[in-house]
């Protein structure tokens, strides 16, 4: 691997992993402030998702150590997922959908990203990394799309 791709490739997974692990904080909140029988399903599908997007971030943080550099700690991390805080009205479950799609929105944009500058880099084993997570995310991202296809018809 380059220099330059080294770096590129870094950055987008210590990138990554602070998303992963802001999802978790957001998911867990969300799942446990939503109320209603129509939130039940959604707070569910997101507890669930708190487990594997956790594993993400471990994975992540693996990759990083294999890479020669330190996963970041709590103080280097940045949170910006507005759309994710748990919404006011606690049967707004609408506004949770609609934040985890935007989410899983930017973690698939993020995770195709990370398969190109990897593959450029010549480094395999994180475009792997990132193909596996990318489609876990795609996964993510479908089923809440159909979530919200609910509440359009």
């Amino acid at each position: 691997m380059s220099t330059e791709g080294d770096e590129q490739v870094l950055d987008l997974l210590h990138e990554a992993r602070n998303d992963e692990f802001e999802t978790v904080i957001n998911y867990q909140s969300d799942a446990i402030a939503l109320a209603g029988v129509a939130a039940e399903e959604v707070a569910d599908s997101l507890s669930a998702d708190v487990e594997e997007e956790l594993g993400h971030a471990e994975e992540l943080g693996e990759r990083i150590v294999q890479l020669g550099d330190q996963p970041k700690g709590s103080y280097e991390l940045e949170m910006g997922q507005e759309s994710l805080q748990p919404p006011e009205d606690p049967t707004d479950t609408l506004a949770v959908i609609d934040g985890v799609i935007e989410a899983e929105k930017g973690a698939v944009e993020t995770y195709r990203e990370l398969v190109t500058v990897a593959d450029e880099a010549d480094d395999p084993v994180t475009e792997d990394l990132a193909t596996e997570l990318l489609a876990d995310e795609e996964e993510h991202l479908t089923e809440f799309e159909g979530y919200r296809k609910e509440y359009d018809d």
